[in-house]
């Protein structure tokens, strides 16, 4: 019985492993794409606006 002990942990990580994966390949794209891809744009359109307020160079510049 002590193989059943030691199996259990690694096949209970590899479950919840394969759910992991699953759900996050079914949560890409689909119709929230849209609105994830508009929400990321406007954060990084707030972080550039917001570097370039403070008169810092952008990455390349002198």
């Amino acid at each position: 019985m002590e193989y059943v002990s030691a199996l259990l942990p690694p096949v209970v990580m590899a479950a919840f492993f394969i759910g992991l994966v699953v759900t996050i390949v079914k949560s890409q794209g689909g119709p929230n794409k849209a609105k994830e891809d508009a929400a990321v744009d406007a954060a990084l359109a707030r972080a550039e606006t917001t570097r370039q307020a403070d008169g810092s160079a952008t990455p390349g510049q002198a």
